[in-house]
């Protein structure tokens, strides 16, 4: 595998492609050694780009199924630490962009720039972190950028005159959500959601990519025409309950088709 695609940067895939395809995995659920498989045969998958979750024991974003994972792989004894010696080890098999995301507690625990060092070493390229305000988040982006990872700005059909503020500390893609309340719930109406997309192409350049409620191929068929990425979390977390990788990736690919 050649150094260029290691260093591929999340612009670089929207760059690339019309449209992105994003998936979500918890870091070690079912089992830290099927997480390793499964990123190990990333390349094999639709996926052009990966969110891993750090395990976290209040996951305010996530719904009752992604929840539940990040409990039991918490349970387990997964930390950061876990999940970075992992990602480190296995770097050089991985061609595709990781994305983490991570609980702002986490960071705060183990220091900001430690985190960051840590991030370079595994090759992390962005970072979504739901529970960082963007009037709390200045320290955090201009570190990220001097150390060429993206944070990624999270807005929703909520966030109305804060949308511009909370975009313009952003990186790499916007990820705008596409329901009113937390991963696998159900999507406001198509009319709203495109006015969303519109309103948030008014302020930014930056890609946009469509998350939550978005469940099966259908759905990402439908977001496709909105948006230049479509993120799916929480039908893939329910696919890890198999711990079979072959499994994961076919359904995986029977998402994105």
């Amino acid at each position: 595998m050649s150094e260029k695609n290691l260093d591929k940067k999340i612009i670089d895939i929207f760059r690339e492609k019309e449209k992105v395809n994003i998936g979500y995995i918890v870091a070690g659920y079912p089992s830290v050694d099927f997480t390793k498989q499964f990123l190990q045969n990333l390349d094999n998958t639709a996926l052009d780009m990966l969110e891993v979750g750090i395990p976290y024991s209040d996951p305010i974003a996530d719904g009752k199924l992604i929840s539940q994972a990040s409990f039991l792989a918490s349970e387990a004894g997964v930390t950061t630490d876990t999940v970075f010696d992992l990602l480190t080890e296995i770097k050089n098999d991985i061609s595709k962009p990781l994305i983490f995301l991570i609980y702002y507690n986490l960071i705060f625990a183990y220091g900001i720039d430690e985190f960051i060092k840590k991030c370079c070493e595994a090759n992390v390229k962005g970072i979504i972190i739901p529970d960082l305000p963007y009037e709390e988040a200045f320290e955090m982006s201009e570190k990220l950028r001097e150390n060429n990872i993206a944070l990624i700005p999270l807005v929703s059909v909520t966030s109305g005159n804060r949308m511009k503020k909370i975009i313009s500390q952003g990186d790499g893609f916007i990820y705008a959500i596409g329901s009113l309340g937390v991963t696998g719930s159900k999507q406001v109406d198509l009319p709203r959601l495109e006015s969303f997309i519109n309103e948030i192409r008014e302020v930014s350049d930056l890609p946009v990519s469509l998350g939550f409620g978005i469940k099966n191929n259908d759905n990402v068929n439908t977001m496709r025409k909105y948006a230049d990425g479509v993120i799916v979390g929480t039908s893939i977390v329910e696919f890890l309950e198999k711990n079979d990788v072959n499994y994961l990736i076919q359904k995986i690919n029977e998402l994105f088709k």
